[in-house]
């Protein structure tokens, strides 16, 4: 777009208001692209130039209206695929669209005017223009579906057909990186299974002439893995995600071991980093997208993060990697002299290139074709006294390393490792003083630390400015009553502890003593979490813009950042008061206008006219003294102060001699910065007009000011800065409102200044982030031409990444989407609920942290709807139903299929929320997407998940006893049967599960539905049943006949406690008799309503909890003699929904709490069965109060060998009836547990320990669904309170629990 691109080639901004006015007015444009953008992408530069001319001298503007309409649809179906999509599979709805731009055409044709000669030849060359815009249009069709089938043709030998997709979602999640800018959707996007498919899938594609986009995590900043030609195949490496133990290794040229590690290409970071840290090493590549990034992108982007200051980036680690030609061979690039530190420290560098023969999968015994050795000088790695540097794009001819992609697909690499020292302190510095601070007191920091005093040593050292202070929420530290400026979080190691908090302590004297700052140490690793945890969340700087921001990593001289502070900071004071003045221009416009008081009630029969003769001209005075002395200050910022004063005084502003008097030898600028002069919207003019327009008449023009006010300030730029601090790179944020043209431009304007400055100061344009789209206008061709003759040799073609890189490229072509304008359909969205869905994800910053905690991103299973990628998904499939409910060709279904695959594709974990820098949970996302489809009449569950959700409705005794016997006895038992039965086939869905895009057919749902065992239900009864509890007007209320003075609680039960798996709720009201507390149980079978809520079902929902809180009143009003102070779960689903209950407010002052927390509060443990060790599994919604909730587990429970309950991650796959409604989705979640289980269940039995291994669980759902592993993982599923009760109690504490409850008198009923 004309805001993002090589700024030689920018667009000036519209100049006339009407002009402005004139940005968008082609339908259905919810991108930053502007109307001339859009002509001239569909129809070119010369249709521009002839509209232009045209509406110049306009007469209607129907004709244009018309041509913007055609332009409209074809550009909203041109960058929406499931638009594309719809539009492929349904021929008649096709038909219907090219009709109606055909007629819109011909009705231009025919308001020609063959009168004026020169005007009509213009029309009818836009109509030539429009017509073959058109055809064009109607013919990508065929030719989509051409080559989708030779793509297929060619693929499928290749690799699985199931890794070659085209359907939309996947589209849409390859077409943007974190940056979110769009230039094509990837034609086909390829999921190898391994390493060993790569060579021929880069062969087939080179010979179907594609582009091949690598991709791993799609986390860069720079656009590096956007898509730009419609012919890309875009290979995914996700399932490349192969990581080792660590090993010690002779590498060549090095003299002692090494400790390495060896990945692929699409190990995650943080996964690559917890292996080595197992071993008790350090994997030191660790960028701040660790928990998203993948060790192909490390490599090609050079990347590091804070340990970099340290041992460098990837570069500096690599000992060897492998990667794949563009004519499908194999190159091992292996690093001959390592030094084991800061690579450009070594002044020769060598490295081994070794060719292999592509044609063999196994690269270990390919036949070798060439080999040679690449020397290189070590200090061309990056510029003398910069810690970091990616500019050098050619770096010796070294292949793929900082290349971005574009001369080859990294496969995999082998690691240098590296020790840690044995103690770490991290330091925490608060500064109150001016921003300008921060440089002096890095570069103390950093020059006190690099001689290493006293064998201590700088691990890390991060800045954060006070904007991001603020969008993080950071929680001040210090005691006084301000807001830190900026704040400093370092890492000291040493071997030395003593030594160590000497230095550490050295540290915060050294800034206290030179500026106002006050100094924090964390020493435990809980602390020290703390003090990171704000660093891990910048990215919620750009929440308040919906997430679009410029990220633009620069590196300073670490003497120089002060410096870099200062201009980034002066651009900041320039875009306020230019905003502020923007305010008041505004508000003239408003006074001299229409002004509306309201009813005419409110002006007491007192005219407007008169009432706003005297108000609306001291208001227009105020603004224009105002104005006068901002655009003073605006234009004269290096004015000598001393000069300043006298003229602000003569504006009306008086600067004290008492508070102004330090800066009479400086500039006006300083008094700014520190912001002691104060340009004050609220002061000088808020509260001067509101004094004006005071009373209850002036209400509205109070009310307008204020949104005046926050209109304007939503286009205000500001630059904020955050920075790996030790090695100066200094990460510069723009956030911008892609709606805004104008702030775009501006955003521009910042990054010039941002790189200009940069450049200045002796620095580099980009540290870790790459040169990508985003910053290839601002590189020095001089820094190009070698690797520019470098990629031409090795790629001719330019089969990888075609256009990135490149001097010339057209940037213009770039656009990102806008929530803010999907809003421009507001009653379309308020009407299906769409808005809440829209304003739930509109933050969302594409930066993929939440994939290591999806339940749903799974690569290896092919599944891969983290919420990141299914937010992409959403933001389409809005705006096609916005777009379709305004055509004649009305809402396809298909679209409604498809948001209900995303809604189906969610466990309701929520384990997306605590990762997420913006705080989304898609989890609750999933709700609304259910409740949306659920009121469009388009829920489509299957008859097993109808008939599970009406079990739970179930209140009657008979009812739910009849029920169960259908459900669980019969139906759990031909389940197994049929398990057996089809075993063989079953198998390959466990091996190797199928993408889930789409409802499968029958055959396969019934194949996954069986492809693990359900439990066998012990007990034949439910709870009630066995306590023979068959009154539903009673409350039973359970206790010893000594325990009548006893604490009281209240039990509630839950679906899956007294239904399904009655011996949990037998278990806890078991464990409760024996401890002697008094057990009140709900008078009837009772569901909590969550199944409901998260089904979508909200009404039904509702009036479940409606009811149970009545019912739950009267209850607490006939037993308030027992006093009832605790109501008790074992559930942590129900857990969560009763939270809504509000419990306080029926047992007055009582509170809500898991069983297992509230034995643990008693001091009940018990010790486990011999030769038996044990596996904890955490439930989604976990009911435990803890925050590691495996801890309060090793509290109640002890192995008798002594041993520790270790904890097993990832959802078991069960999440109530989604098991039942999806089962292979179900497949492809329990494809990663059972990997977890088998991983721990060789962790607990090192040793040599060969008895049994169970898995507790603290949830009834979660037993099901880990009784599924039994056979599989040789584990078996047991609940917590259960396995207590059995070891508490002994083997036959069920019998004489009941024998004590039901025959000896154990259970009161009263009357409810």
């Amino acid at each position: 777009m004309d805001s993002i691109q090589n700024p030689a080639g920018a667009a000036a901004p519209a100049k006339t208001a009407d002009a402005a006015a004139r940005i968008r007015e082609i339908p259905y444009n919810y991108t930053s692209y502007s109307d001339r953008e859009i002509v001239i992408r569909l129809l070119g530069e010369k249709a521009w130039q002839l509209l232009t001319e045209l509406r110049g001298e306009r007469r209607t503007g129907r004709s244009s209206r018309m041509l913007y309409e055609v332009l409209g649809d074809i550009w909203v179906v041109y960058r929406n695929p499931y638009l594309q999509e719809d539009l492929l599979e349904n021929v008649e709805r096709r038909k219907l669209l090219l009709e109606a731009l055909e007629h819109r055409i011909k009705e231009i044709d025919k308001r020609r005017d063959p009168q004026h000669p020169e005007r009509d030849a213009k029309v009818v060359q836009l109509i030539s223009m429009a017509y073959k815009a058109v055809r064009k249009f109607e013919t990508s069709f065929g030719r989509i579906k051409a080559l989708r089938s030779r793509i297929f043709k060619a693929l499928k030998h290749c690799t699985r057909e199931d890794n070659i997709r085209f359907d939309p979602f996947m589209r849409a999640a390859h077409v943007t990186d974190a940056t979110d800018l769009r230039i094509e959707y990837p034609c086909v996007v390829v999921t190898p299974d391994s390493e060993s498919e790569i060579p021929a899938l880069v062969r087939a594609c080179v010979a179907l002439g594609l582009v091949i986009t690598p991709r791993g995590g799609g986390t860069g900043y720079t656009g590096g893995a956007v898509p730009m030609s419609e012919m890309t195949a875009v290979i995914n490496t996700e399932k490349l995600d192969h990581i080792g133990r660590a090993f010690m290794a002779q590498l060549p040229g090095v003299d002692e071991r090494v400790p390495v590690i060896h990945t692929g290409a699409g190990a995650v970071t943080r996964r690559v980093t917890e292996a080595a840290a197992a071993d008790g090493y350090v994997f030191s590549v660790d960028p701040a997208s660790a928990d998203s990034s993948t060790i192909g992108g490390n490599i090609a982007e050079n990347s590091g993060g804070k340990k970099a200051v340290l041992w460098g980036t990837a570069v500096d680690n690599l000992a060897s990697y492998r990667m794949v030609t563009a004519d499908g061979n194999w190159l091992e690039v292996e690093r001959v002299n390592h030094n084991l530190e800061k690579i450009h420290k070594q002044e020769t560098v060598l490295w081994k290139l070794t060719v292999k023969d592509g044609k063999n999968p196994d690269p270990a015994s390919a036949r070798v074709l060439s080999t040679r050795e690449l020397s290189m000088p070590g200090k061309i790695v990056r510029k003398k006294g910069l810690g970091k540097d990616v500019t050098n794009k050619f770096l010796g001819g070294l292949p793929a390393v900082q290349k971005e992609g574009t001369d080859g697909f990294i496969t995999s690499a082998t690691w240098i490792l590296h020790k840690m020292p044995a103690h770490t302190r991290t330091v925490c510095l608060e500064f109150f003083g001016a921003a300008k601070l921060a440089g002096p007191a890095i570069v103390q920091i950093t020059q006190f630390l690099d001689s290493h005093p006293e064998s201590c040593m700088l691990a890390g050292l991060e800045h954060l400015d006070d904007r991001y202070l603020h969008a993080v929420n950071y929680p001040v530290k210090s005691s006084r009553d301000a807001y830190p400026k900026m704040v400093l979080v370092g890492d000291i190691v040493s071997d030395d502890e003593e030594a160590l908090e000497r230095v550490t302590q050295k540290v915060v004297s050294i800034c206290q003593s030179t500026s106002d700052c006050e100094g924090f140490i964390a020493r435990t690793d809980e602390e020290r979490f703390r003090f990171w945890h704000e660093r891990s969340r910048t990215a919620a700087i750009s929440a308040h813009t919906n997430a679009f921001k410029l990220n633009e990593d620069v590196v300073i001289p670490l003497d120089k950042i002060g410096d870099y502070t200062l201009a980034c900071e002066r651009f900041n004071i320039r875009c306020s008061i230019e905003n502020k003045i923007a305010m008041v221009d505004e508000l003239e416009k408003y006074f001299s206008g229409y002004i509306s008081l309201g009813k005419p009630t409110m002006t007491a029969g007192v005219a407007k006219e008169t009432l706003l003769a005297e108000s609306v001209p001291a208001a227009k005075k105020i603004l224009a003294a105002v104005r006068a002395r901002w655009t003073y200050v605006l234009e004269n910022l290096d004015t000598r102060f001393a000069e300043a004063a006298e003229k602000l005084h003569e504006l009306g502003l008086a600067l004290p001699e008492k508070d102004f008097g330090k800066y009479a030898e400086g500039t006006l600028f300083e008094p700014v910065y520190d912001r002691v002069l104060r340009i004050s919207w609220k002061k000088e003019v808020r509260s001067e007009l509101f004094h004006i327009f005071s009373g209850d008449v002036f209400e509205k023009v109070r009310a307008e000011i204020d949104a005046i006010h926050n209109r304007v300030l939503r286009g205000r730029v500001f630059i904020a800065l955050h920075m790996h601090a030790g090695d100066g790179n200094v990460h510069t944020n723009i956030p911008l409102n892609s709606d805004n043209y104008a702030m775009m431009q501006k955003g521009i304007e910042a990054v010039e200044m941002v790189m200009k400055t940069a450049s200045k100061l002796g620095g580099a344009i980009s540290g870790e982030h790459g040169i990508g789209l985003t910053k290839i206008g601002f590189l020095d061709r001089a820094l190009l031409d070698d690797y520019l003759e470098y990629v031409h040799t090795v790629d001719p073609a330019r089969v990888f990444n075609r256009g990135k890189l490149e001097p010339d490229i057209n940037l213009r072509r770039i656009y990102t989407p806008s929530f803010n304008l999907l809003g421009s359909e507001s009653l379309i969205m308020q009407q299906s609920q769409l808005k809440l869905i829209s304003d739930a994800i509109k933050n969302c910053l594409r930066c993929g942290k939440c994939k290591s905690k999806c339940t749903t991103h799974v690569p290896r299973a092919s599944l891969l709807y983290s919420p990141r990628n299914k937010i992409i998904a959403t933001s389409l499939l809005i705006e096609s139903i916005l777009y379709e409910s305004q055509t004649r060709r009305g809402l396809s279904k298909l679209h409604l299929k498809e948001f209900e695959d995303l809604g189906e594709h969610c466990t309701l974990c929520m384990k997306c929320l605590n990762p997420c820098p913006v705080k989304i949970n898609f989890g609750e996302v999933t709700i609304l997407i259910r409740n949306f489809l659920e009121r469009m009449n388009c829920h489509h569950d299957p008859i097993a998940k109808k008939a599970g959700m009406k079990f739970l409705e179930i209140s009657s005794n008979n009812g739910v006893e009849l029920a169960r016997k259908g459900l669980v006895q019969w139906g759990f038992k031909a389940q197994r049967l049929a398990s057996d039965l089809l075993s063989p086939v079953a198998k390959t869905t466990l091996q190797h599960p199928k993408n889930t895009t789409g409802r499968p057919g029958v055959v396969e749902q019934a194949i996954t539905m069986v492809n693990r065992k359900l439990p066998k239900p012990r007990l034949p009864k439910t709870l009630r049943a066995v306590l023979e509890l068959n009154d539903p007007t009673t409350a039973p209320i359970i206790r010893k006949p000594s325990a009548v003075d006893a604490e009281a609680v209240f039990y509630f039960p839950g679906c899956g406690n007294e239904r399904l798996y009655p011996e949990v709720g037998l278990a806890t009201l078991a464990m409760l008799y024996d401890i002697g507390v008094q057990t009140v149980l709900p008078p009837k079978f009772l569901c909590c309503g969550y199944p409901q809520r998260g089904a979508g079902n909200h009404a039904l929902a509702e009036q479940i909890v409606t009811n149970n809180r009545v019912l739950f009143h009267r209850l607490a009003n006939t037993l308030n003699y027992l006093d009832i102070k605790t109501v008790l779960v074992s559930c942590g689903t129900c857990m969560k929904q009763l939270k809504d209950y509000h419990f306080e407010e029926i047992f007055p002052g009582c509170r809500l709490m898991d069983i297992h927390d509230f034995l643990h509060e008693k001091g009940i443990s018990v010790q486990g069965e011999d030769n038996v060790r044990y596996l904890y599994h955490d439930p989604c919604h976990t009911p435990f109060a803890a925050p590691a909730p495996v801890k309060t587990v090793n509290d109640l429970i002890h192995p008798a060998d002594g041993s520790k309950v270790l904890l097993t991650e990832r959802c078991c796959g069960e999440s109530g009836t989604f098991a039942v409604g999806r089962p292979d989705i179900a497949t492809q979640v329990r494809f990663k547990k059972e990997e977890d289980i088998l991983k721990n269940k060789a962790r607990v039995s090192d040793g040599g320990f060969y008895g049994r291994v169970k898995i507790l669980t603290a949830c009834p759902g979660c037993l099901q669904g880990l009784s599924r592993y039994n056979e599989t993982s040789g584990t078996k599923a047991e609940f917590l309170v259960v396995e207590m009760a059995h070891m508490r109690l002994g083997d036959h504490w069920l019998s004489t629990f009941v024998e004590q409850a039901v025959d000896e008198g154990g259970i009161e009923k009263v009357l409810v």
